[in-house]
This record gives structure tokens, C-alpha cells and sequence, in this order.
């Protein structure tokens, strides 16, 4: 999947204004408040990747984390972050950041987040675990780092990937998908695109670039969110993954 597609669908106007309605019906999920305030403090600086229209950066100032800086590769979604920031007279940080490509020094920031399943939909394996690897960087030693994916194997949808797994086996799956896991879906805003891993997967590509894995639980085991929330977003799972203190050797 080009990325430049994937860029396209996030930059798009409708897409926009449905993260921006997102940011400010919704804010923070529970499962994100519960989380979130258990692993970081409101003294932490926290770096903050794919933050769309900024629901999750708004609800953390909110909860009196300022030193959150809110960061995605969409200028429209950037702009629209500020926007609502203005709105609501906060002074939250945002700039156009590309997480493959980060633009800051080792070891600077307290924590990080990506949130609403963000890195899953960089497309293209090896991207991913650039990201990661800039993230592991750009965190002190110690530091955590949150994030969400879907779950290929506690899916809804298991009728499909048994059929994708068949027509990846026989050489007939979309052309424009990279890894199996790989799903697009054509909208009227462009092609929606998102990796869903299983656990393992995952855990495999954490431990090759360093994380460490504390915790993984889906939202649903954490509490019951609201019919706004579930309407929103299916069941994710959630991650929370530490840099080491000290490195690999």
C-alpha cells in the first residue's frame, strides 16, 4: 500500500471532520484515562503520534497533563487540532510529524502514545518497526510507551481471514497489499488501510526493536465504555511496552 494513498484518506476533508466531531464528543475513552494516568504522571513530557483532531491530547489537558506535544503526518488534521485547542483556549502543542521520520533527540521525551490503532495503519511492515524504533529512541530509558492494534485472532471477522489466508496461499490476494494482515477498505474518502496483527506477531516485533512488554488486554476487559465510544471504535487491544533502562547487549 502506498502511503501516499493512506496520507490522502487522513487528509481528506469528510475524514477530518469526523475525527474533529470524534475529538469533541467523545475525548477520552475510559480504558484510555484508566491507562494512560496509571503509567504517566501530568509532570511527564509525553510525545504524542497520530493524534488526528487531538481527542486524545484535548483529554489529557483536561486531566492536567501540559506537557503533551500532539503530533500527526496530516497538516489538515494538525490544523484542526489547533483549531480546537484555540476553541477551548488550551495550550496545547501540535506540529506535523511523520513517526517514521522522527525530528527529535535521543532519549527526550517521558513517554509516548499512539493511539486509535495509528501505527497499524502505516502501511508496509518494515515502516512499522521504523516507527517503533524512532519511538524506542526519542523516550528516556524507563520510559512507557501506549498503543492500540486490533486483534486478528479475537476478531469479528474470522470468516474473512480464513478466506484471506486461503487467497494469500494461492497467490490472489489485493495487489496492493504488503503482509498478510494487511486490509483495505474503499470509502467514499479514499482507500481506508489498516495491518491487523496477531498477539504473537506483535510481541515478536517488540522484542526485535527492544520494548519490553509490561501489559496487553483488550478495551473490553478493562471496563465498559459508552454506546458514543463503541459506535466509534471497535474492540482494540491495548499495549504497554517500557524502554529499558538499559540496552541489549
Amino acid at each position: 500500500m502506498d502511503v501516499k494513498q493512506v496520507k490522502a484518506y487522513f487528509d481528506s476533508e469528510g475524514v477530518v471532520d469526523y475525527y474533529a466531531q470524534a475529538a469533541a464528543d467523545l475525548g477520552l475513552w475510559a480504558s484510555e484515562e484508566k491507562i494512560f494516568t496509571r503509567v504517566f504522571t501530568p509532570q511527564d513530557s509525553l510525545l504524542e503520534l497520530g493524534c488526528g483532531a487531538g481527542r486524545i491530547a484535548l483529554g489529557l489537558y483536561e486531566l492536567g497533563y501540559r506537557n503533551v506535544l500532539a503530533t500527526d503526518y496530516s497538516r489538515s488534521m494538525v490544523t484542526q487540532a489547533r483549531e480546537l485547542a484555540k476553541r477551548l483556549e488550551y495550550a496545547m502543542h501540535c506540529r506535523v510529524c511523520d513517526a517514521t521520520q522522527l525530528e527529535f533527540e535521543d532519549n527526550l521525551f517521558d513517554g509516548a502514545i499512539f493511539g486509535f490503532n495509528g501505527l497499524m495503519q502505516i502501511p508496509q511492515l518494515a515502516q512499522r518497526e521504523q516507527a517503533l524504533r524512532e519511538i524506542l529512541r526519542v523516550i528516556r530509558p524507563g520510559a512507557w510507551f501506549v498503543f492500540t492494534s486490533h486483534d486478528r485472532e479475537r476478531s469479528a471477522h474470522r470468516d474473512f481471514w480464513e478466506a484471506e489466508s486461503l487467497r494469500w496461499q494461492y497467490g490472489t490476494e489485493k495487489a496492493e497489499l504488503d503482509d498478510f494482515g494487511d486490509r483495505t477498505e474503499a470509502t467514499d474518502h479514499g482507500a481506508h488501510f489498516m495491518h491487523v496483527p496477531t498477539v504473537a506477531e506483535m510481541q515478536a516485533l517488540l522484542a526485535k526493536v527492544g520494548f519490553h512488554v509490561e501489559a496487553s488486554v483488550m478495551r473490553s476487559e478493562l471496563g465498559q465504555e459508552s454506546a458514543q465510544v463503541e459506535a466509534f471504535s471497535d474492540d482494540c487491544r491495548f499495549w504497554v511496552v517500557q524502554k529499558p533502562l538499559r540496552a541489549a547487549t
